[in-house]
């Protein structure tokens, strides 16, 4: 199978599956899976998470439990594609910014450094430049849901609000949320809609 079937094999699988991660598991197990740019997903497979946010171990583990989510509420998004490409590679950028600090697993700026590298591998395969800044920018953003709930000073609001729109930003938020080991559902829509009006509020 060539990388580029391959990708494209994934794309009907992220739009058309109730839950995208079995066949996910399976195809990652094959030869074409550790070829670039698949092997950057990988890599998700040997990197650890914090126990305590969590549970459900590596980052690939909370991928595959994100992509189920996500293609459960694919109808809720204007743009289903790069919706589902933005919950799987969401967190690629993981395996370069995770360290052990004062014994505690961190990965501050995998959003940032995530956005690149989904660039790069949806380049390999796309040329709609729209379609590839789509998803690069729900990567980037995906983190802004906690910054605003925590109060964190790692925002950049102004320019979130300027290079896309918080809707879709708000559901992949949902999704990264709930894609752990028996997430507090009602908790988290909420924290949805106080982040919507936070960004709103600021416009």
């Amino acid at each position: 199978m060539s990388g580029e079937t391959l990708f494209f094999e994934i794309q009907q699988h992220l739009l058309n599956d109730e839950k995208p991660s079995l066949y996910l598991e399976q195809v990652s197990k094959t030869t074409p899976f550790r070829e670039p740019p698949f092997s950057m997903l990988l890599r998700l497979k040997k990197t650890e998470q914090s126990p305590v946010h969590h549970p459900e171990g590596n980052v690939w583990n909370h991928t595959m439990l994100v992509v189920d989510e996500a293609a459960a509420r694919r109808g809720e998004s204007k743009a289903p594609a790069a919706f589902l490409w933005a919950a799987l590679l969401h967190d690629i950028g993981k395996p370069d910014t995770t360290r052990v600090r004062r014994g505690k697993i961190t990965a501050y700026g995998h959003d940032a450094t995530g956005a690149a590298l989904a660039e790069r591998f949806l380049s390999a395969f796309v040329t709609e430049e729209a379609f590839i800044r789509a998803v690069s920018m729900l990567v980037r953003y995906h983190m802004h849901l906690l910054y605003v709930l925590k109060n964190l000073p790692f925002g950049d609001f102004s320019a979130l609000r300027r290079e896309t729109d918080a809707e879709p930003i708000a559901l992949l938020c949902l999704c990264d949320r709930l894609g752990r080991l028996d997430p507090d559902r009602t908790a988290e829509e909420q924290n949805r809609q106080t982040f919507l009006k936070k960004i709103k509020a600021e416009a």
